[in-house]
């Protein structure tokens, strides 16, 4: 006799269609609150920069913890939109085959923009 204790029926439909579910939650949230102190110091250096001229900014984005800062903010960000997105897709559009293109597009989206704005921060700030 098994110690589960679910039912037959709970036994054989596992963890779903999606067979994924708890983790995409769980990384959405994870994403979310990395994503507020990432936002808060990025809000209150716009105000610190408002007024700086391009020299002064150039010279900001420079500073290796700037750098570090900034690529995370938009990494974290692009990942977190690309999952809620994903999430809207999935439960919005039915159509299987509109679904899964829908999807590797977003993904595509965020990785190209996440590599592009990783590219212009390094550049920026090794003054390339």
């Amino acid at each position: 006799m098994s110690s589960d204790l679910r039912s037959h029926l709970g036994r054989a439909r596992g963890l779903g269609s999606a067979k994924s579910g708890v983790h995409h939650f769980w990384v959405q949230r994870l994403t979310a609150v990395a994503l507020i102190p990432l936002a808060v110091w990025f809000a209150v250096s716009l105000v610190t920069l408002s007024g700086a001229d391009y020299a002064m900014v150039r010279a900001w984005i420079g500073s290796p913890f700037v750098m570090v800062l900034l690529i995370l903010t938009i990494v974290i960000g692009l990942h977190h939109a690309q999952l809620g997105i994903q999430v809207v897709i999935e439960d919005y559009v039915h159509n299987d085959g509109a679904k899964l293109a829908m999807i590797v597009g977003v993904k595509f989206i965020a990785v190209f923009f996440g590599l592009a704005a990783a590219v212009a921060i390094l550049r920026i700030g090794f003054g390339g």
